[in-house]
């Protein structure tokens, strides 16, 4: 049973998700965008738990201090964009006095919703994936500054002027390379983002280093194997995507190459250190099986487990 009692409810149109919102039928069927920071709107986009078959992509100019990072830090309150990726669960079960009390908020906003179908026979339809973001969670929203904000705005006036005049058969590539300057800006601003963050982001390195030593020193790998990027960023209170590309921003690698270099650190200390087995030391750091330990190993530093302790030897 889902925990919040119902099941979310799926969105598979745009059109459909318009009408659910009280908005007007969108005037192309793949793309349509809601602007509410330039003119008064009626509808209410639904704060339900609901899954889009599209991507979403929202600007609220008014964050406060309603979203903070890691509970206790955000950047701006000029504004921030959120992004949503087909088939992910969005929106929340708040009660319906507090989502009231959202709604002036929410009606202020802006949101570009885009049906995969729309990218056909695009470079984008592919690249799209390389923007991590997509898959970030509602507290790792983008928040931006006045001058960035500008940016975002006219990018998306542009996109509302061109989808209201005359559709023809040079709109789709003028909104499509629109969509992708939208994307390489906030791409740009994330990084931004990591970088102002950087002071508060080095204690997540180094509770993310705490966590994997707390992992190997108390067995936990010998009874739950090798910990996975998804278990760890939950430990932190992150999305698996956002926390390795801020590692990524800091040191060069992602969570999974932190876990990787772990494992070898702690796999050295065993080989050179205790009298284990190499099979006991690969089923200690949670290898189901010894040759994978040592191919790994191999891998990773160009020689054998044996190898490497006989050098000590």
């Amino acid at each position: 049973m889902n925990k919040h009692g119902h099941a979310p409810r799926q969105f598979d149109s745009l059109s459909e998700a318009m009408k659910a919102a009280g908005f007007s039928a969108p005037q192309h069927p793949l793309i349509a965008l809601v602007n509410g920071v330039d003119h008064p709107i009626a509808g209410v986009p639904p704060q339900h738990r609901h899954v889009l078959n599209f991507y979403k992509i929202s600007f609220r100019p008014h964050l406060g201090g309603t979203l903070r990072y890691g509970q206790t830090y955000f950047d701006f309150s000029e504004g921030g964009l959120f992004f949503a990726a087909p088939h992910q669960i969005v929106g929340n079960n708040e009660q319906v006095g507090d989502r009231m009390a959202e709604n002036h908020c929410i009606n202020q906003q802006i949101t570009l919703l885009m049906h995969p179908d729309f990218l056909l026979n695009y470079p984008l339809a592919k690249t799209i994936k390389r923007y991590h973001y997509f898959s970030y969670s509602i507290n790792e929203a983008l928040h931006l500054s006045d001058k960035e904000k500008e940016i975002i705005l006219s990018i998306f006036r542009n996109m509302e002027d061109e989808l209201n005049s005359r559709i023809d058969d040079i709109s789709h590539d003028v909104i499509i390379s629109q969509i992708e300057l939208l994307l390489n800006y906030a791409q740009r601003f994330y990084k931004r983002q990591f970088i102002t963050r950087r002071p508060i982001n080095d204690t997540v390195l180094q509770n993310l280093d705490a966590l994997l030593d707390e992992y190997f020193d108390g067995q936990t790998s010998l009874t739950h194997g090798i910990p996975t990027v998804q278990s760890l960023a939950d430990r932190l209170n992150f999305s698996p995507s956002y926390l390795s590309d801020m590692l990524r921003s800091l040191t060069g690698q992602g969570t999974q190459q932190h876990i990787h270099n772990k494992l070898i650190e702690k796999a050295k200390e065993k080989l050179s250190t205790t009298g284990l087995s190499v099979s006991e030391i690969a089923y200690a750091l949670g290898f189901e099986h010894p040759q994978s330990f040592s191919k790994f190993f191999r891998n990773k530093t160009n020689q054998s487990p044996m190898a490497f302790r006989e050098s000590f030897n």
